[in-house]
C-alpha cells in the first residue's frame, strides 16, 4: 500500500448463529459475475459515526438484520485489493456479533449502487464447511480463526492480522 491513497477506515462483522454458524456475503465484479469470492458483512464509516455504529448499521443494510448484540473487536487488518475500476487500501476491525435469528434472512435493505451491482447473496457457513472450502474467502485465514474462536473464545485484545494484498490490475470493465 502506498501513503498516496487514502486508507478507508473500516468495520466488519463476525455474525455467528445460535448454532455458531458464521455469515458471510457473496461478491463478485460488477462487470464480471464469474469473479467471486465470500466475505463478512460490513463496510466504511461514514461521517462521524464510530466503527461499532458504522458495524451495526452494515450489518443492517446488507443484510436486514437489526437483533444482534455486538461484541469486543476480535483482529484488525490492513488490506489492499483491486475492485470495480480501482485499488481499495483498507484499515478493517472485525467485529464479533450473535443473533438468536435462525429462519431464512431478510435480506439487504439498503445497499448502494456499487454493493447491487457486485452482491450475489448470504450463507451461513459452519467452521468445517469453511475449512473445505475451495472458493475464495476473506479474510483469507477466516477458517483458521473461526475455529480459533469457537475453541477459545474471543481474544483477551484484538488480534492484528498479516497485510493482506491481493494483486491484480483492477477491472475496467472493458474487457
Amino acid at each position: 500500500m502506498t501513503d498516496a491513497r487514502e486508507v478507508r477506515q473500516v468495520a466488519r462483522v463476525i455474525l455467528l448463529d445460535p448454532d455458531d454458524r458464521v455469515l458471510l456475503m457473496h461478491g463478485h465484479e460488477p462487470d464480471d459475475p464469474t469473479d467471486t469470492w465470500w466475505f463478512t458483512p460490513g463496510g466504511g464509516l461514514e461521517g462521524d459515526e464510530t466503527r461499532e455504529q458504522a458495524a451495526l448499521r452494515e450489518l443492517a443494510e446488507e443484510t436486514g438484520l437489526t437483533d444482534v448484540e455486538l461484541g469486543p473487536v476480535l483482529w484488525q487488518r490492513r488490506c489492499s485489493f483491486p475492485f470495480a475500476g480501482r485499488r481499495w487500501d483498507q484499515d478493517e476491525w472485525y467485529y464479533l456479533a450473535r443473533t438468536r435469528h435462525t429462519g431464512p434472512l431478510p435480506g439487504p435493505q439498503a445497499l448502494t449502487e456499487l454493493e447491487s451491482r457486485s452482491l450475489s447473496g448470504l450463507r451461513w457457513w459452519t467452521s468445517a464447511e469453511l475449512s473445505v472450502a475451495r472458493e475464495t474467502v476473506y479474510p483469507i485465514r477466516l477458517a483458521e480463526l473461526l475455529r480459533t474462536l469457537l475453541d477459545e473464545g474471543p481474544p483477551s485484545a484484538p488480534v492484528v492480522l498479516a497485510l493482506e494484498i491481493v494483486e491484480g490490475a483492477p477491472a475496467t470493465g472493458a474487457q
